[in-house]
């Protein structure tokens, strides 16, 4: 006989559930304090540090202000930038969830730009700089705290050109963009060498050869020691990134996007039907995001867990969001997943949003069709083919950002599973 829970066992379980919610939403109220908390450091720390600079290194009256308002200007431009990137999901890898390693880095950073004006400008490691900021934050937001630090450096010199600032700022921006969104799989070498020759070149162009010297070798050993300093920093850098950061979001993808995921199988448990439909999903998606090179691991992980709300009736992006953070999902997936649970019709969805939607219609389909009848023989070119016109008609799938070309190829690579959909009966 079937027990039937109590009514003090059920009040203990609801107690014990809102007594979690509380938890989770006080971790998360924590963690946004603490952020601001960063943000607040952040902007005092460079408008105080390039104010103690300029007085300290004796600049006029007029250069201490002009510096201190470009400082207060630029900090909070900064804080806007990652205050936005943090409500929005627009980090890089896991940036959005260890936000402190970039103040970190940016703070050390700082420092060193308010320093660097001892120094010959021929050896400024802006190069290395410019890298780590992108690596931790965002592409635009590395470029933008580069430069602005760069911009500290020359103004804190009482002779400073334009020249020491383009040298550096258009060796940075090419880094930036030769390593944008690294993978265990990209080649490195080539994009070094390629920033490294460039940032030589521009120091030859731009402050050697207008020395008031004779043009000799030895000219271009601190240009060559440059190239050297920021080589070594690069390759520690992106081979400690590499291992702790790339490589564990990786590892992380292939814990939950095992079948045998203690989350999943609780969504197993509690409706066996979504779980088996998020498989068929997640097989057709994958093959199908493989095949445009788009990012295969992360519609993986949305097929499986978009739904995984059953478990407790959560519906909305802030219900069911905890199962997520408790679980350690990559940053990316994060964002994926809210953009397809908001469903946001005011602005176009990504491509990968565009894959489940018309993998959850054709499967929930096919499904739909067997369970009326289980020896139905199904047509499934003209299926799918009514459903992508369908979807057409209705305008539906003009709300992402997706070609015709890519719809197109999308049929086609369905139009081929032929064998697969019978699973379904």
């Amino acid at each position: 006989m079937k027990k039937v829970m109590g009514l003090n066992e059920y009040s203990d379980d609801v107690e014990n559930t809102n007594e979690n919610n509380k938890f989770l939403s006080g971790l998360f109220d924590k963690k946004e304090k603490s952020f601001k908390v960063l943000m607040a450091i952040t902007f005092f720390a460079t408008a105080i540090g390039i104010l103690g600079a300029s007085l300290g290194y004796g600049l006029k009256i007029e250069a201490v202000i002009r510096n201190t308002v470009t400082g207060i200007i630029c900090a909070g431009t900064l804080v806007y930038m990652l205050t936005d990137a943090s409500r929005r999901n627009l980090f890089s890898y896991d940036n959005g969830q260890k936000r402190n390693r970039y103040v970190f880095v940016y703070l050390i950073s700082l420092v060193v730009s308010l320093f660097l004006p001892l120094i010959a400008i021929e050896v400024w490691p802006y190069l290395f700089i410019f890298l780590i900021l992108g690596l931790f934050s965002t592409n635009e937001i590395g470029l933008f705290s580069g430069s602005f630090l760069l911009l500290f450096s020359v103004i804190l010199e009482k002779e400073g050109s334009y020249a020491e600032f383009f040298i550096y700022f258009l060796a940075g921006a090419v880094i930036l963009a030769l390593l944008r969104d690294l993978t265990e799989t990209t080649k490195i070498g080539f994009p070094i060498f390629i920033s490294l020759s460039l940032l030589f070149v521009l120091i030859v162009a731009y402050d050697v050869m207008f020395q008031n010297r004779t043009l000799n070798p030895t000219m271009i050993i601190v240009p060559l020691v440059n190239v050297l300093v920021n080589l070594i920093l690069m390759m520690i850098t992106l081979n400690i990134f590499g291992v702790y950061v790339i490589r564990k979001s990786n590892d992380r993808y292939m814990d939950i996007n095992d079948t045998e995921y203690p989350l999943l199988v609780q969504l197993k448990e509690k409706d066996k039907e979504a779980y088996f439909r998020a498989i068929h999903i997640a097989y057709l998606a994958e093959r199908i995001a493989l095949d445009l090179n788009l990012n295969a691991r992360a519609v993986k992980t949305m097929s499986y867990y978009y739904k995984i709300g059953v478990i407790d009736g959560s519906t909305t992006w802030d219900e069911v969001k905890h199962f997520y953070i408790e679980n350690n999902f990559p940053q990316e997936a994060l964002g994926f997943l809210k953009e397809y649970i908001d469903n946001d019709k005011s602005k176009q969805l990504s491509k990968e949003a565009a894959i489940i939607y018309m993998c959850e219609t054709l499967i929930s389909s096919i499904t739909y069709l067997f369970k009326k009848d289980k020896d139905a023989k199904i047509n499934y070119d003209e299926l799918i083919d009514k459903i992508f016109e369908h979807k057409m008609e209705n305008r539906e799938l003009y709300n992402y950002n997706i070609s015709l070309y890519e719809l197109e190829h999308m049929k086609a690579l369905m139009k081929k599973e032929k064998l697969y959909y019978d699973f379904l009966r």
